[in-house]
């Protein structure tokens, strides 16, 4: 992942700020936890500001973004985190799961450090929505295989909880499905850049589908109900364990 985000996450904090209704959910999942763990924890987005938080973040590039006054940083690996066992309240993953080179074992130093873990990820059995159904469907078929299956975080946590989190139409966290209602912002580079799934991936011939399909009024004649609706589940889900 720190090669990666050394790469793509240049500009990342211009296009990933965090959206303040999905930071009260990620919020209310943490419960009363005082002590946090933010695991590839990036510029740290929904980081909360009331309570103690140590981040991990393996890549300089995505510390270098950090605000002045953000959490402090440990650069280290989710798969090896350099605390003891129930070091916090909580442990924190938001979009970073499926980066993790061995998932089951950061899964597992999660729920060593902490009694309560919190994971912001995507169900990669959620059917496709119209960017990846009609324009770039390789993103979701790479999404398939990389990210963890929800029914595994019960392996993993003993129990958990999942809980849907829509996306707002005017959501400020550009990731992957954050413009489904905006689709001329696909268009911009560094749109794409903040998107690990657009990563060392040819966008022209997706890109040019789109523009086409806006310009004949295909796209609108397909998904012009999406633009009178205010949020949308796209299979964005809160993952909650304890143990």
């Amino acid at each position: 992942m720190a090669q990666l985000y050394d790469t793509i996450g240049k500009t990342y904090a211009d296009y990933r700020r965090p959206d303040p209704r999905i930071a009260a959910a990620i919020s209310k999942a943490l419960g009363g936890a005082q002590s946090i763990v933010n695991i590839g924890a990036g510029t740290g987005s929904y980081e909360p500001a009331d309570r103690k938080v140590i981040a991990v973040e393996p890549s300089p590039v995505m510390i270098a973004q950090r605000a002045s006054g953000a959490a402090p940083v440990v650069r280290a690996s989710a798969m090896n985190l350099p605390f003891g066992d129930d070091a916090f309240d909580a442990a924190l993953a938001v979009f970073t799961v499926h980066h993790w080179p061995d998932q089951p074992q950061g899964l597992r130093e999660m729920s060593r450090v902490a009694r309560r873990c919190i994971v912001f990820t995507w169900d990669n059995q959620y059917p496709r929505m119209w960017l990846t159904r009609d324009y770039f469907p390789e993103i979701v078929e790479q999404a398939r295989t990389i990210c963890v299956p929800i029914e595994s975080y019960n392996q993993a946590f003993g129990q958990a909880q999942i809980i849907s989190v829509p996306v707002p139409h005017d959501c400020t966290d550009g990731f992957l499905h954050a413009y489904w209602r905006r689709p001329e912002a696909y268009f911009d580079s560094g749109v794409r850049g903040a998107i690990s799934g657009f990563a060392n991936m040819p966008a022209e011939n997706g890109l040019a589908a789109l523009r086409r399909d806006l310009d004949d009024g295909t796209w609108h004649r397909r998904n012009g109900h999406l633009l009178k609706l205010g949020e949308l589940d796209l299979g964005y889900r809160l993952v909650i364990g304890t143990r």
